[in-house]
């Protein structure tokens, strides 16, 4: 019964979960369907350069920091998640920037070599700029992609934005 218990509390709590895209999974073994969420590709350009900067998100009011990375999250396999350099300055995403997002003084490389990560009132010493975007678009999910940065610079010299959801 405790197992019955915590399985049907883990589907409560998955069937929580909201993307505004879903993906579905064929598993053969029982022909069922499963829904997964999947992260949205969000490309940005921002007013400075902050391509070697750790990202970390903020309330609305920019008053607080409500997520920011663990030392182990900013190199996965030891190597820096930057973002990835589209056509016309604008970057590709690989570590959740949203809207509120802001860029830390720290590089992705000193963050790493800190001795522990810092707690968010911490992070608020460490902030460059409050508002760091010039651009930034929610382009969907990486399914709705056939070749994600070759459709993505496509679209982006082709001057279509219209096609993303402005953040």
């Amino acid at each position: 019964m405790r197992y019955f218990s915590i399985a049907v509390m883990i589907v409560v709590l998955l069937s929580s979960c909201s993307s505004q895209k879903t993906q579905k999974v064929e598993d053969n073994s029982e022909n069922a369907n499963i829904q997964m969420a999947l992260p949205p590709v969000v490309i940005y350009k921002t007013t400075k350069d902050y391509y070697y900067n750790v990202p970390v998100t903020m309330n609305d009011a920019k008053t607080k920091i409500v997520s920011y990375p663990a030392k182990s999250d900013v190199a996965p396999g030891g190597t820096p998640a930057y973002p990835i350099k589209l056509e016309d300055g604008f970057l590709l995403d690989k570590r959740g920037v949203r809207k509120n997002s802001v860029f830390l003084d720290y590089t992705y490389e000193e963050y790493m070599k800190l001795p522990k990560t810092p707690s968010a009132e911490e992070l608020l010493n460490h902030i460059l700029d409050k508002y760091p975007f010039e651009k930034i678009y929610n382009c969907g999910t990486k399914p709705d992609y056939k070749n994600l940065i070759p459709d993505l610079n496509k679209l982006i010299l082709e001057g279509k934005f219209d096609k993303f959801k402005k953040l």
